[in-house]
């Protein structure tokens, strides 16, 4: 099973749960009955959720931007690059600042 693949049916299930509970006296028989905090909390379960995605995708952006690696190499290559482009231009006669 791929990753997508799980991702997906990850997604299917916790929605079909998230909606039997939104909706239980609708969907559930009536013998069965659920304790008064699933009302008041399945609804903000997906704003939870949003929350949380958001607070890890923060983290993970700011560990990343704080242990990022200088690519010495990769700008030497640049500095060239730029250095030759200059002269290429201005061996065709465009003057650049």
């Amino acid at each position: 099973m791929s990753k997508a693949t799980r991702t997906i049916a990850s997604v299917v299930l916790f929605a079909t749960v998230w909606l039997v509970l939104l909706f239980h006296t609708a969907v559930l028989p009536q013998d069965i009955t659920l304790p008064a905090w699933v009302d008041e909390i399945t609804p903000v379960v997906p704003l939870w959720l949003l929350v949380a995605f958001g607070s890890y995708s923060l983290g993970n952006l700011g560990w990343a931007l704080f242990t990022f690696r200088d690519c010495d190499d990769a700008h030497a290559s640049l500095i060239q690059e730029i250095s030759q482009a200059k002269s290429d231009l201005k061996r065709r006669g465009v003057s650049i600042n």
